[in-house]
């Protein structure tokens, strides 16, 4: 079981487990995010730079097919240069994203804060979420909140399978692939009752994250006549290691 299964020529196809909550033919943002984040990551590479963002631009509903992509190096530099990369579907583009790689650092400053413990058991997924293949395919450990709880919340969470098929999962990529969910776990709406979808997600990376378990710490702020903002902040076991942030589009469905 894997998310995408690689057919060669920067091509993939979309496995079912990419799928959301919302439709069967469109998938989650995490696993789309996560594939193109590690392109970028991939094109390239030289290991005395780090990439310390990561902008993606959600142009539409990724369906679940077979997605095409392509990845150039935009600015070039010694100490900094900017990747950026594209992926599409049918001939259409569906995500777009650029990534800032900056020369690593030799000093460090700032006392890290540590994660809320990681809970012993999973958090079953209640009944009116369904049982949508995404949600499926991460394990959710729920340490502050929980499924029905509105607000902030914080939650470990763990990829059941690989996001490509025969490959390593990067650090990297563990991280984009849950830092979308950060305005679904600390929404303020019960299930169903409201939209707030993200048009773009940004990650500002500090470090590369060690082990399987990332600590997704959420909280969702909305301006009556303004916008929504969703800013997380993504742990491993021994500290944080980057900050994420979507803004919102946020829409009744009465």
């Amino acid at each position: 079981m894997s998310f995408y299964v690689a057919l060669g020529d920067g091509r993939f196809a979309s496995t079912e487990h990419t799928a959301g909550p919302w439709c069967p033919d469109a998938q989650h943002g995490g696993p789309p995010a996560a594939l193109l984040g590690g392109l970028l990551e991939a094109f390239a590479p030289r290991p005395e730079l780090i990439l310390a963002r990561v902008a993606i631009e959600i142009l539409g509903p990724v369906p679940v097919a077979e997605l095409a992509s392509t990845v150039a190096i935009e600015r070039a530099g010694r100490s900094v240069e900017l990747v950026a990369g594209e992926l599409r579907a049918g001939g259409r583009a569906v995500l777009r994203a650029r990534g800032w790689r900056v020369r690593r650092s030799p000093l460090a400053a700032g006392a890290a804060s540590s994660p809320p413990a990681l809970p012993t058991a999973a958090t079953p997924t209640p009944a009116a979420y369904g049982s949508f293949p995404y949600g499926r395919a991460v394990e959710w450990r729920w340490a502050d909140g929980d499924w029905d709880q509105p607000g902030p919340a914080s939650v470990w969470t763990r990829l059941r399978m690989p996001l490509v098929e025969g490959a390593a999962t990067t650090p990297l990529q563990r991280v984009l692939a849950v830092a979308d969910s950060g305005n679904g776990v600390s929404s303020w709406f019960e299930w169903g009752s409201a939209l707030y979808i993200n048009p773009e997600l940004t990650v500002h990376v500090l470090r590369e994250a060690a082990g399987e378990w990332i600590c997704l710490q959420a909280r969702t702020e909305i301006a009556q006549g303004g916008a929504g903002l969703a800013t997380s902040r993504l742990s491993d076991r021994t500290g944080p290691v980057a900050r994420g942030a979507q803004a919102l589009l946020v829409a009744s469905t009465d």
